[in-house]
């Protein structure tokens, strides 16, 4: 369907990240340049050595996090927290937080026409889970006997416990508990996901399927098994360096990426409906598209994904690259992505060609959860009219042909393109416009 027939439009952001946990907050944040990475507080340190780690500190799962709520729906909500893990209640948390930015409750739409796109990391069991039916199975020398599994370790699991780790129960729990009947998908495309699931949001509404889509993502690098995968599989900063400048992206000397936390979610709405309920409009979503490249032997080639995703995304929205104001990064801080995501703007916007903002500076990869904090943050600036710093480039790497915002700029041209990308060679792209009837 061509877009000037259904311009689809942001009317609600909900963040939970280790720098804020709202619009204000995060904003607050970049434009003071306050890092959220600390010393890790989560993790065992004298098995995962992490000195540095993007906490969201202030989220303790409890139901007043989830911000205001139909008091019945509250009621069951606060029932259901036991079987979510960690990751599941932010993500959850941060859509109830969007729907109330953009102030919709139970009866706003017809629930046929409101519906949920969500996304998150692969979601791993905690050991803890095990434990007790563990023990059931040991012997007086501590021998574990696996026949005694399943008569004597199985009952004593919470009989729950595969729900608490479900990854399609952000989409569930928001849908059941906001009567959201229209369009529901769940997707595991890692730090892919946000771009993925903007676009099945946007594509729900321009294909007439729904009037209101809540787009989220949540993930996670520091849960106990998340981590020790994290450092064993991945470019990790493990020195002993000032935990606020660990991150650092496209700088010659960066140290690898520094896990975190995080979730977030959008509310996309045709722009008919949002102009008729009167509500902030905070940008226009252009197009959003996803791209995978590896070679014949499975090994990830990022910089051709990236090539990829954003000559497709430009394509959707009818653009040239000239007509792009900024890019949101994906940014990692690890010597190899950061060369690779370069390489690729460079061929697709010129060497130097488009200011780029690599927003994990201020908290780690979130997992699936950055790409949206980053897309936010973008929004945001499109609204304040003004690109903010990214923290750490002291001295950009040659080997990275970018133009590096590392002092707040005016914004040139309203419109950005935000890009993320796995370690698998998956990568998503959307842009986003600031609103203009």
């Amino acid at each position: 369907m061509d877009r000037s027939e259904r311009r689809v439009v942001i009317t609600g952001i909900g963040v939970l990240s280790p720098i804020g946990r709202s619009p204000q907050e995060i904003w607050e944040a970049v434009v003071a340049r306050r890092s959220g990475l600390a010393r890790p507080t989560c993790l065992p340190r004298d098995v995962i050595p992490l000195r540095a780690a993007g906490e969201v500190r202030e989220f303790t799962g409890n139901i007043k996090d989830f911000g205001e709520m139909d008091k019945e729906a509250q009621k069951n909500l606060r029932k259901a927290l036991k079987v979510m893990c960690r990751e599941c209640q932010m993500g959850v948390a941060a859509g109830q937080l969007a729907l109330n930015d953009a102030g919709i409750r139970i009866g706003t739409f017809e629930p046929e026409r409101i519906g949920t796109s969500f996304g998150s990391d692969y979601m791993v069991s905690e050991p803890q889970e095990f434990l007790e039916g563990i023990k059931a199975c040991l012997d007086g020398d501590g021998v574990f006997h696996f026949e005694r599994w399943a008569g004597e370790g199985m009952p004593r699991l919470f009989p729950l416990w595969l729900l608490k780790y479900l990854p399609n129960m952000p989409a569930s729990h928001l849908a059941i508990y906001n009567d959201l009947r229209g369009p529901s998908n769940s997707l595991t495309l890692r730090e892919a996901s946000p771009g993925v699931c903007l676009a099945d949001g946007l594509n729900a509404i321009r294909a007439g399927r729904a009037d209101c889509m809540v787009v989220g993502v949540t993930g996670t690098r520091l849960s106990l098994m998340k981590a020790l995968h994290t450092v064993q599989q991945e470019e990790v900063a493990l020195g002993d360096e000032e935990p606020t400048t660990a991150c650092r992206p496209f700088d010659r000397v960066r140290p690898g990426m520094v896990p975190g936390e995080g979730a977030a979610a959008v509310i996309l709405e045709d722009s008919r409906s949002a102009v008729g309920r009167g509500v902030k409009i905070y940008g226009e979503v252009l197009a959003a598209a996803s791209a995978a490249v590896a070679g014949r032997h499975c090994v990830a080639d990022r910089k051709a994904a990236l090539i990829l995703v954003l000559r497709a995304v430009l394509k959707q929205a009818g653009m040239r690259p000239s007509d792009i104001g900024f890019v949101m990064a994906h940014g990692l801080g690890t010597q190899s992505c950061d060369r690779e995501e370069a390489e690729a703007l460079a061929e697709v916007f010129g060497p130097r060609g488009v200011p780029v903002i690599a927003a994990k500076s201020y908290f780690g990869n979130l997992g699936a959860g950055a790409g949206l904090v980053e897309l936010a943050l973008g929004v945001l600036a499109l609204n304040h009219k003004q690109l903010f710093a990214t923290l750490n480039c002291d001295d950009p790497d040659p080997a990275c042909p970018v133009d590096v915002v590392r002092e707040p700029r005016e914004v040139a041209r309203p419109v950005f393109v935000n890009v993320n990308v796995t370690p698998q060679g998956q990568a998503s792209a959307a842009i986003v416009a600031a609103w203009n009837e």
